[in-house]
């Protein structure tokens, strides 16, 4: 039985739209990205850190100790943490100045998958990508707000979803984490009010889902079965993320853009980022090969 404690303030940084959310096990250390304050923000030492840059980062993955591989308007670069220095790794969709990257997450192959979507939100304007061993791969095409990337243990399966079809997909993986025949659907919400963000699976297969204007992150068994519902004080929840010493601890991005400031003047947690303790344990997240 899935069991969750109350959540608590991790950060009071009101994101505008709170993303990428991904612990670093050998930091110990959580990061996430405000998209649309192009940052990519983090905690050292009880302090809010951050690294600014002149176009939207939306995810990242870790590369070693010191490297973090984030995702851009144009393309995928090395932010050096310590230093704050930067280095183009390769380009992402350079050609399409009306695109932005959205949701990533590495795999247990050591491959990154980032999504990229209008910044109009476009029907059918992003894309589903695969970083591997110095490979940039499109994966599908056709998508308009691709989220909810995440992975079983044993990397044999993929998930995404495309937000306003309310859908989380699942796609069968190869020995090297590529896909391989169709995509299928795993959970259909369509009939619900329930749209999928961001998602995480955690050791057991079971899938965290933040489903965007609801207030929440819903738990999925590896059969789709609905196990457990996380209420937040944030409208739009966008992307969990498991860490601490025993990765136990559930971390959640929010995001305040589009929320009338009525709201935000009189209910806090709009865009803030947050930490629930839980029974469950999380994957470690995997390391990108570059």
């Amino acid at each position: 039985m899935i069991e969750t404690g109350k959540p608590q303030t991790y950060d009071t940084t009101r994101c505008l739209l709170g993303e990428g959310a991904f612990f670093h096990p050998q930091r110990g250390q959580l990061f996430w990205c405000d998209i649309l304050s192009k940052r990519v923000l983090s905690r050292i030492d009880g302090a809010l850190r951050d690294w600014t840059f002149d176009r939207h980062v939306s995810c990242m993955g870790w590369v070693d100790h010191d490297t973090l591989l984030v995702a851009t308007d144009t393309d995928l670069m090395l932010l050096n943490i310590e230093t704050g220095s930067h280095t183009h790794l390769c380009d992402l969709e350079a050609d399409k100045p009306a695109n932005r990257p959205n949701d990533g997450r590495a795999d247990p192959q050591g491959g990154f998958w980032i999504s990229t979507m209008g910044l109009e939100k476009g029907v059918g304007d992003g894309a589903l990508y695969r970083f591997y061993k110095g490979e940039l791969r499109k994966l599908k095409g056709g998508m308009s707000i691709a989220n909810a990337i995440c992975f079983t243990p044993d990397g044999t399966t993929a998930f995404f979803a495309d937000t306003p079809a309310q859908m989380i997909m699942q796609w069968r993986l190869d020995g090297d984490g590529w896909p391989v025949a169709q995509a299928e659907t795993w959970l259909d919400l369509r009939g619900t009010p329930y749209h999928p963000d961001g998602a995480v699976c955690d050791a057991d297969g079971n899938l965290w889902s933040a489903q965007w204007g609801n207030s929440r992150v819903a738990v999925y068994g590896p059969d789709a079965t609905q196990l457990h519902v996380v209420k937040l004080p944030a409208l739009q929840t966008t992307c969990p993320a498991f860490g601490g010493p025993d990765l136990s601890t559930l971390f959640v991005t929010s995001a305040a853009v589009g929320i009338d400031e009525p709201i935000i003047a009189t209910e806090d947690g709009h865009g803030r980022t947050f930490r629930v303790e839980t029974n469950a344990t999380g994957q470690a997240e995997h390391r990108i090969l570059l």
